[in-house]
């Protein structure tokens, strides 16, 4: 049993030793004892010279003359705010946007949008086939024909059957110079691409790194990761406003959709 006098230390009735929690302490923040941390400068996201002006225009409308300094950090803060969340939202929508639910099984395909699309364009390219025949079989008769008594549009037709045959001619003529161009040059090689790392100079490969020695087709040890970058397009800000209550009716969103 402790004294009387013992009865106000409190850290010692709950049963804590102070001089092994300060130990404590000062093995886990070793490297923070005797730093000095000091508060950064408020620097404002916007010129303050013209948001001030900016802000005073808008003011004298509603009658203000005078606006304190203080308002202007406030506003200049609060349009990064709101910038920093407009970011975040719309990297996550482009991100979304561009995963691949093909190989997750528990995700199926439900419509196929780009293959109807090209089922509708083999559609308007047989269709066009189509009529393009027709024309010329109307072309070729009317280039057949051996009738005394012509009218303009049967001569028209003759000039343009005419027309169309040279045409045919000259792109056969085209066609077979570019197989024989194609069979004089040979089959294509590929061209090894180069090391990474490698700088290459009259066939020889000279190491770029520090401690690597010149060789021939030494491959470098050093890999480069490419840093993934989310590229945000219109649609992407479109659809984040139309999910916004703030914008959803907006002039700002009209305006882009008829971009």
């Amino acid at each position: 049993y402790r004294d009387d006098d013992d009865i106000n230390d409190v850290a010692s009735m709950a049963g804590v030793n102070l001089n092994e929690e300060s130990a404590r302490i000062m093995a886990t923040n070793s490297d923070l004892v005797g730093t000095q941390i000091q508060s950064c400068k408020d620097e404002p996201f916007l010129a303050a010279i013209p948001l001030h002006k900016r802000i005073l225009e808008m003011a004298k409308k509603l009658g203000i003359t005078d606006v304190p300094a203080e308002v202007v950090t406030f506003i200049s803060h609060a349009t990064q705010n709101r910038l920093r969340t407009v970011i975040e939202k719309v990297t996550v929508i482009t991100q979304h946007r561009m995963e691949s639910y093909k190989d997750d099984e528990w995700y199926e395909q439900a419509t196929d949008v780009r293959s109807q699309l090209k089922f509708f364009e083999q559609l308007e390219r047989l269709e066009k086939q189509r009529k393009d025949e027709q024309e010329r079989e109307i072309l070729l008769k009317a280039a057949k024909s051996r009738s005394r008594q012509e009218d303009p549009e049967q001569a028209r037709l003759k000039q343009k059957a005419k027309e169309m045959q040279q045409q045919e001619l000259a792109q056969m003529r085209q066609r077979d110079a570019n197989l024989t161009a194609l069979a004089a040059i040979g089959p294509r090689k590929k061209r090894k691409l180069d090391s990474p790392g490698l700088l290459t100079i009259g066939g020889e490969a000279l190491g770029m790194s520090g401690g690597s020695q010149a060789g021939l087709g030494t491959p470098s040890s050093r890999q480069y990761a490419r840093q993934k970058i989310t590229r945000v397009n219109l649609r992407d800000f479109i659809f984040y406003m139309e999910q916004e209550r703030e914008t959803s009716h907006s002039l700002l969103l009209y305006r882009a959709l008829l971009k």
